[in-house]
């Protein structure tokens, strides 16, 4: 008997769930464009500084404790993801450019 009304108790409120999910997802108006420079714009101003001062901050730990050959390799690999990542966004304009360039 407690099993059949509760079985019945989730069935009902599942059923209103699903109903109102069903609505609210029928409702809300679809994005139509992404703002993807803002995006871009916010990792550069906010999130790349932070994680730049966190890795500052291990490379001083490390040189602290002596470590100054892993502190120089870390440096490296960090400059050359650097020039990596500015090379890729060199790219995109650079790609940008010869596309209106060609489909003008």
């Amino acid at each position: 008997m407690i099993a059949t009304e509760l079985v019945e108790m989730v069935w009902n409120t599942g059923g209103q769930a699903l109903h109102t999910m069903t609505h609210t997802a029928a409702a809300a108006p679809e994005p139509t464009d992404i703002n993807t420079k803002g995006v871009v714009g916010f990792f550069a101003s906010k999130i790349a500084p932070i994680l730049l001062a966190v890795l500052g901050v291990i490379f001083i730990g490390r040189a602290s404790r002596g470590e100054i050959s892993k502190v120089l390799t870390s440096s490296a690999i960090a400059i050359v993801g650097l020039a990596f990542i500015a090379g890729a966004a060199t790219l995109f304009f650079v790609g940008e450019y010869l596309i209106n360039l060609i489909f003008q």
